[in-house]
């Protein structure tokens, strides 16, 4: 009996490929190539390749009844973790959304499909929905998790703001905590009845519109004005010619960064009430900080002895330090806010650039003032 033939190369190659092929997970695919059905056992109508965390949505709209029918697809960030999917008929994002959270951790294994109303970011927690959920199941499929679901929608709707999210665990039966990368915090958008999904985010939500406004007021304040108004009194007051206009601008300079300063700092405190599960504590605490010496600056105004009393060198060593120490706080706490608010990296290089030309400007007149201190020693010396 003979020995079957050995396989040639580009058999080889073909075999590799099919068994590459057959191994991709479900996360790796898109969604025309999934081939899920509903509890009728009915392809879905419609299915969209969501944008973030490498997720995938089928639906089927039913206009007669005002229903939706979903699967939602995604692998959680590990295998202890969580998936979700939900529907906010009240605005965008998180808050106020109506959540289908599912997790591998039942009877034998199965996958755990709760319901979830979420208040705020700190009451996340199962409950009931504020419309009709059935046929809701779970199933996961090498590592992927599927939830399916129909749920009542408004009547005569055209779109719905909808949510998604993963998270790495789950403790008590309750999902923890997920990350908040930029995946994370954009996992939001729009789901079209009637035309082609475009995955268009909705309009900015009003917390993420404070944040912005919180992180532009303080980048203002304590990251560009405070730094430019201790520049004006360090290298203005060296040409008798700016005496006293120099103390004015860097009075009205610190004044007004003091202004915004507030304004940023209180919307930052609005925030923090507003969201309770999350909490920025070291940002929080610089702006506290920033706060306190800031209005201790100010009010140092008040206080500011004549230049020939015997003690304004102690009140001129106090002014320096507390003025070095707000602009060198404000800078690190903007940075900070970069990394929570992950804007587009433009506005992060913007700022450097700022940062760069304020340093270049103080160095070029940091050497023109020793050059004018030097000569005027060299003069009034014998």
């Amino acid at each position: 009996m003979t020995s079957p033939p050995s396989p040639t190369p580009p058999q080889l190659l073909l075999l590799l490929f099919v068994l590459a092929a057959s191994a991709a997970t479900p996360s790796a695919l898109t969604c025309t190539t999934q081939r899920l059905t509903d509890s009728a056992n009915k392809l879905f109508a419609n299915c969209v390749d969501l944008p973030v965390l490498n997720s995938f949505l089928h639906w089927t709209h039913d206009a007669a009844n005002a229903s939706l029918s979903v699967a939602f697809q995604a692998a959680p960030p590990s295998p202890g973790g969580w998936v979700s999917w939900g529907i906010n008929l009240k605005g965008v994002g998180m808050v106020g959304a109506q959540v289908l959270a599912a997790f591998k951790g039942g009877d034998r294994g199965a996958v755990t499909v709760n319901t979830l109303d979420l208040k705020s970011y700190s009451d996340i927690v199962p409950g009931k929905l504020s419309f009709d959920v059935w046929d809701m199941r779970g199933e996961e499929v090498g590592g992927v998790i599927r939830i399916f679901a129909k749920v009542k929608v408004p009547e005569k709707v055209e779109s719905v703001n909808h949510v998604w999210q993963v998270g790495p665990s789950v403790t008590a039966g309750r999902i923890d905590r997920h990350d908040f990368k930029p995946a994370n915090l954009n996992s939001k958008g729009i789901l079209s009845f009637t035309g082609e999904q475009s995955n268009v985010a909705p309009a900015v939500d009003p917390i993420t519109k404070k944040k912005n406004i919180h992180g532009i007021l303080n980048a203002v304040s304590w990251g560009v004005l405070f730094p430019l108004g201790v520049m004006i009194a360090r290298y203005m007051r060296s040409f008798p010619s700016a005496d006293p206009a120099w103390f004015y601008i860097h009075v009205g300079c610190q004044i007004s960064a003091y202004a915004i300063g507030v304004a940023g700092w209180g919307t930052g405190m609005k925030l923090g009430s507003q969201s309770e599960g999350v909490q920025y504590s070291v940002h929080r605490n610089l702006g506290i900080a920033l706060f306190c010496f800031a209005t201790l600056q100010i009010f140092a105004l008040f206080l500011r002895p004549v230049k020939t009393h015997k003690y304004r060198y102690i009140w001129n060593a106090y002014h320096h330090c507390i003025g070095y120490t707000v602009v060198i706080l404000g800078i690190i706490n903007i940075f900070r806010g970069f990394s929570i608010l992950h804007p587009e990296q433009k506005w992060k290089t913007t700022y450097i650039g700022v940062l760069i030309a304020l340093g270049v400007v103080a160095l070029f007149l940091e050497v023109i003032t020793w050059i004018i201190v030097l000569k005027r020693k060299s003069n009034k010396s014998p």
